[in-house]
C-alpha cells in the first residue's frame, strides 16, 4: 500500500514537471520573433475566431435593435418637438400677418382723417359693421355706434375708399345705415346726391339719382351739354343740399351719354366701396350736425331717436 501511495505520488510530481516543460517550450516559441505560426496555434485561434464570430453576431444584433429602439423613440419625440414648433410658426405667422394687416389698415384710417379734416374740417367717428341686412327693397347695414356716441340720423357712411350711405335710424348703441344700392330720387331714405368732379368742381355738376342693380353702377343725370368731365373723372360730392359733406370721393366715370332730350347727359359711375366687403366705416359729422349734438347733449328732456 505504501508502494503504490508513492507511484501515485510521484507519478503527479512527473506530470506535473511534463506540464512545466511543456509551458515553457510553449513560451519560448511565442516569445521569439517567427514568421509563421504553428498549425495547434492556427487551430486554436480559428477556433476561438470563429466561437467568437457565433456568440458576436447575434449579440451585436440584439444590440443593435436595442439601440434602433432607442434611436426610433429619440427620433419621434424630435418629430413631435419639430411638430410643436411648426404649428407655433403657423399659429405666429398669422397673428403676425393679421397685425401687420391691421397696422398697415389703421394707418390708411389715420391718413383719411387727418387728409379730410384738413380739407373739410369734419369729424369721423370709427364704427364696425355688425351686421348686414340683404333684403331686396329694404338693405341695410348696422354699425355699432348710436347716439350715445354721438350718432345722428343723416350722417354720411363713408370708407378710406369712398361713400357707402347714410344713416336712416339711430338707437342709443346702434345705427342703421341705408347704403348707395338704395339710392333714388324717389326714395324717401335715401334721396340723389349732387356732385362734382374732382379738379373740376367750379365747372362740373350732376346729380346722383339712382342706381343700376343690374349693372352695378351709379347713374348720374342733369350734366350740362358743356360739362367738362369725362371718362375716368373722380367724381365727389358737392356739399350742394346740406345733406352730404363736400369732398367725398364716390367714383370714376366709366361712361357719358347723351340723355334722353339731348339737353343734357348720363353717366355710369363705378362706385369705389365694395359693400360686400365692409368691416369698419365712418360716421361724417360735421360742424353743423356737432353743435346739434352738443345741444342735445345739454337738453335732456329731447328725446332720442330709436330704431322701431
Amino acid at each position: 500500500m505504501t508502494h503504490l501511495f508513492n507511484f501515485l505520488k510521484n507519478k503527479r510530481l512527473f506530470m506535473l514537471m511534463v506540464g512545466f516543460l511543456v509551458l515553457i517550450v510553449m513560451i519560448g516559441l511565442t516569445i521569439g520573433g517567427r514568421e509563421k505560426i504553428t498549425w495547434p496555434e492556427r487551430f486554436l485561434k480559428d477556433a476561438v475566431g470563429f466561437m467568437q464570430q457565433v456568440i458576436y453576431r447575434p449579440a451585436g444584433a440584439v444590440a443593435g435593435f436595442f439601440q434602433d429602439i432607442r434611436q426610433l423613440d429619440e427620433v419621434y419625440k424630435e418629430n413631435e418637438e419639430l411638430r410643436k414648433l411648426a404649428a407655433a410658426y403657423a399659429r405666429d405667422k398669422i397673428e403676425y400677418n393679421f397685425v401687420k394687416s391691421e397696422n398697415e389698415r389703421l394707418k390708411e384710417d389715420l391718413k383719411f382723417t387727418e387728409h379730410q379734416m384738413v380739407m373739410n374740417d369734419y369729424t369721423f367717428k370709427i364704427a364696425q359693421v355688425i351686421s348686414v341686412n340683404n333684403d331686396a327693397h329694404n338693405r341695410t347695414i348696422n354699425i355699432n355706434l348710436g347716439s350715445k356716441h354721438g350718432v345722428q340720423k343723416e350722417m354720411a357712411v363713408v370708407t378710406v375708399d369712398g361713400l357707402v350711405g347714410l344713416v336712416n335710424s339711430v338707437s342709443p348703441f346702434t345705427s342703421s345705415v341705408t347704403p348707395y344700392t338704395e339710392l333714388s330720387s324717389t326714395a324717401a331714405t335715401f334721396n340723389a346726391i349732387s356732385a362734382t368732379v374732382m379738379g373740376k368742381e367750379s365747372d362740373s355738376f350732376g346729380i346722383l339719382s339712382s342706381y343700376d342693380a343690374e349693372i352695378e353702377r351709379l347713374i348720374m343725370t342733369k350734366i350740362g351739354e358743356k360739362d367738362p368731365m369725362v371718362e375716368g373723372d373722380i367724381v365727389i360730392t358737392s356739399g350742394m343740399g346740406n345733406i352730404y359733406p363736400r369732398g367725398l370721393r364716390v367714383g370714376e366715370i366709366e361712361s357719358l351719354k347723351v340723355g334722353d332730350f339731348g339737353l343734357t347727359y348720363v353717366a355710369t359711375i363705378k362706385p369705389f366701396v365694395d359693400l360686400n366687403k365692409l368691416t369698419e366705416v365712418f360716421v361724417v359729422s360735421v360742424p353743423q350736425f356737432m353743435d346739434d349734438e352738443a345741444d342735445h347733449s345739454d337738453n335732456p328732456d329731447v328725446e332720442e331717436e330709436t330704431t322701431p
